[in-house]
């Protein structure tokens, strides 16, 4: 089942009652004035169980303790912005799966030649979604292909950079961009669509019963979800995509509007073939997820990934 991502970005009051999300407007907000029986209509609920992610984008949220808990109970992300309102924070449950110690205990036990095998795996498939992002530009694209069928075990030629290196030189006809977490636009529309879909594989590897801070490749001390950092990559190409259709309908992409975050919250329902069958991008996510479970178990040697 598909969840819906839910983005706060107005001053609200989010409770919980009879498992539903109680979403409250203050009157500042609402309209001073209004009579009652309209200022009513300030008021909405949602069932907990049909929500995914929910992005608190506002200084003035209050969430009740009580909701957060019923929020995680449900294997929901819950993400917190900064001043410039990009993605700073990601909270997940941290039981998300009855037989999570035996699968912790598979993810650890994992050698390291399978998770070289995995990586290589998540390479090829970033690289050939790159590759077919750059082919929709009119940019020329067979060294990526190349690059992709070359890639072996732990991508120990570190073709991943080769290719990341073309790509961003060339995806939006700007020799000079630079990808980066603090660079020019379009890097913040990047950072927010990339920072949904981490959201989302976050949350579909602890529903899978997987510890997300045990990467593959990743080993940052500091970052807690080393997994989901490796197993978004092949993921990444589809928020390009969209943010290089956002930037041919909007003029100015300097900051974040209420217009644009709509266009990336769609990001969970785009369409993604996957496993010979189309899907919205979380349920194709949580294939992936499951499928990254079933190496570690030894079930499968295989991550399912999009098709290319």
């Amino acid at each position: 089942m598909i969840k819906r991502v839910l983005c706060f970005s107005n001053p609200a009051y989010l409770k919980l009652k009879l498992q539903q999300i109680v979403i409250e407007i203050p009157e500042v907000v609402y309209g001073k004035g209004v009579p009652d029986n309209l200022r009513q209509d300030g008021v909405r609920t949602i069932p907990i169980e049909d929500v995914g992610v929910v992005i608190l984008d506002h200084k003035q949220i209050t969430i009740t303790q009580a909701l957060m808990a019923a929020l995680l109970e449900n294997n929901c992300a819950i993400i917190t912005t900064n001043d410039q309102h990009l993605p700073i924070g990601l909270q997940l449950p941290l039981d998300g799966n009855h037989l999570q110690n035996e699968r912790f205990r598979e993810q650890l036990d994992a050698s390291e030649p399978l998770k070289k095998q995995m990586w290589q795996q998540t390479v090829i498939s970033k690289i050939l979604g790159q590759a077919i992002v750059l082919e929709g530009q009119g940019i020329e694209h067979k060294n990526m292909l190349a690059w992709a069928k070359s890639v072996r075990s732990g991508d120990v030629e570190n073709l991943e950079g080769r290719a990341a290196a073309y790509y961003w030189r060339n995806v939006f006809h700007n020799p000079d961009f630079v990808r980066g977490q603090e660079g020019d636009p379009p890097n913040n529309l990047l950072n927010y669509g990339y920072a949904i879909v981490r959201a989302m594989v976050a949350r579909a590897l602890v529903a899978a019963g997987l510890l997300p801070t045990l990467g593959i490749h990743h080993h940052n001390k500091y970052n807690a979800y080393c997994l989901a950092d490796d197993i978004m990559e092949p993921y990444r190409p589809f928020v390009d995509l969209m943010v290089i259709d956002m930037m041919k309908k909007y003029e100015d992409i300097s900051q974040i509007t209420t217009e644009m975050k709509r266009d990336l919250l769609m990001l969970p329902y785009e369409d993604v073939m996957i496993d010979g069958k189309r899907s919205p991008m979380m349920i194709a996510i949580q294939t992936t997820a499951n499928s990254v479970y079933k190496c570690f178990s030894g079930e499968a040697r295989k991550i399912i990934y999009p098709d290319w």
